[in-house]
């Protein structure tokens, strides 16, 4: 017996230690295993979902219902159970009408407008939609979609799309004492549906969109820039008030008819008459050329440089929440260019936003409030995950500048080129504009008009506008202002009056 045990002791010591052995060795294989797996879950996740030949994450995103953009409070957007693959697909009310807010939400071509800015809202990916948003980063769970409320005013929409009525032009409406987007309108528009699943049909469509030379895609209120003409004159007018260039609007000014342009023997002439040396008052409701590139000479580029850039031109930064392309006002150019320049011209290129910018600020005491299209965002439930924020709010011009800008405005509505933007009961301050454009100003000229609105016994401006129609008939340059822009505007400012 002793004998027996004593060969068991010697023979399993180096068994015990062969088994200790292979235990720490499949420890390290497991902890290589672990090691591997969470480099690949967690470090290397991105690469594979991003992986186009991975399906997965395609699939996990459809299958659920998106959550919905919000217009006073309802849905503009929706999701239909197709019951296939990519389960659902986006579905678009009102689809033209809301197009350049909403942008499209494509199983083919990805997200636009706010259908991208807002997508992980909208598709349940944000952390802020989890009750317990690490978990959730760690599982890369997805909760249902939320909700994205805007700013718009549905009656403000309808009226500027219905202004339009099919011909290229924007429209933008802007709350002045807040910054809040009333209205983002283009034309001509497409329904987004069109683009929603993958089928043939989708292609087609798009390829149709991308042909179109009307470029129906083309978001013109924020995308596209435009020689904003006479509307400009309301940034010229504010740098001579503010630079002392000018001190009496009712006075005098020395400004020939034709006036020839600094360096040049190009001279430059009217279409209204009685502009010869007339006060800034008059030459505003006439809009003078004349006048105008003159003060923008008498100004200087570096004054009048910054007054532009108060009021937004050159910042290329500006996001509503997606991006705004960059309104232009060029710094480097000589006396000649910086007239033409100052009356919306040469190089000064304008979004319909900005404009409505500019005349929002003039109505709001100089205060510029930076336009936002985004309210809140909510949980399915309508819990309020995130609120609009805070929006900087900047000086463009002093206050007693503002306010004789809002009587100079108010003359051109009252008894100017801008009458037919005149609504019973309210006071109205506009500018029109006539930009000419193409070689050598053969294109049918753009049709501007700015303004502002408030009811008379108002403390604040309800809506400011921008409205620019493409290829206008223009008879005399500043009645396609009045004539064909005026009256669109006039009916948003009614629809956010409630008149």
């Amino acid at each position: 017996m002793s004998d027996y045990t004593g060969m068991g002791g010697e023979g399993g010591r180096p068994m015990a230690r062969y088994i200790r052995h292979a235990c720490a060795f499949c420890t390290l294989l497991l902890a290589a295993l672990l090691v591997n797996a969470a480099r690949v879950q967690l470090v290397q996740a991105g690469d594979y979902t991003g992986n186009p030949a991975n399906r997965r994450a395609a699939i996990a995103r459809y299958q659920q219902p998106r959550g919905d953009i919000l217009v006073d409070g309802k849905p503009v957007t929706g999701s239909v159970d197709t019951h296939e693959q990519l389960r659902y697909e986006r579905t678009y009310q009102d689809g033209p009408l809301y197009a350049p807010v909403t942008g499209f939400s494509s199983q083919s071509y990805g997200t636009t407008f706010l259908e991208h800015s807002e997508d992980g809202v909208l598709s349940g990916a944000d952390p802020m939609l989890a009750p317990l948003p690490l978990w959730n980063d760690l599982t890369r769970g997805l909760e249902p979609g939320g909700n994205v409320v805007t700013t718009l005013s549905r009656a403000a929409q309808e009226a500027a799309y219905r202004g339009l009525g099919g011909r290229k032009g924007a429209v933008a409406a802007v709350d002045p004492s807040t910054g809040r987007i009333l209205a983002l309108v283009t034309s001509p528009s497409y329904d987004p549906a069109q683009l929603s699943g993958n089928a043939e049909s989708v292609a087609s469509a798009w390829a149709r969109l991308n042909g179109d030379p009307d470029k129906p895609m083309l978001n013109r209120a924020v995308r596209q820039t435009y020689p904003p003409g006479s509307t400009f004159k309301v940034v010229t007018a504010a740098a001579a008030l503010d630079a002392g260039v000018v001190t009496d609007p009712d006075a005098r000014t020395d400004s020939p008819d034709p006036y020839r342009l600094p360096g040049t023997r190009t001279t430059l002439t009217n279409e209204a008459d009685g502009c010869v040396d007339t006060s800034l008052r008059d030459a505003f409701e006439w809009s003078c050329n004349t006048v105008f590139a003159k003060l923008g000479v008498d100004v200087g580029v570096r004054d009048m440089t910054a007054t532009a850039e108060a009021f937004g031109f050159n910042d290329g930064g500006l996001r509503v929440p997606f991006s705004v392309a960059t309104s232009t006002f060029d710094s480097h150019v000589d006396k000649a260019q910086l007239a033409l320049s100052s009356i919306g011209q040469y190089n000064t290129r304008a979004t319909p936003l900005q404009m409505a910018m500019v005349a929002a600020a003039v109505a709001d005491d100089g205060r510029l409030h930076t336009p936002y299209l985004v309210e809140r965002t909510t949980r399915r439930d309508g819990e309020t995950v995130t609120g609009s924020g805070t929006h900087p709010v900047r000086q463009v011009m002093h206050p007693y500048t503002a306010e004789q800008l809002k009587e100079l405005m108010t003359g051109v509505v009252r008894e100017g080129t801008g009458t037919r933007a005149a609504i019973p009961g309210a006071v109205v301050g506009g500018k029109t504009g006539t930009a000419q454009h193409g070689v050598d100003n053969t294109g049918l000229p753009y049709a501007w008009f700015v303004s502002w609105a408030q009811d008379q016994d108002a403390v604040e401006p309800a809506v400011a506008v921008a409205v620019v129609v493409e290829d206008a008939s223009a008879d005399r340059g500043e009645i396609s202002g009045g004539g064909d822009a005026a009256p669109i505007a006039r009916d948003v400012m009614r629809a956010v009056l409630g008149r």
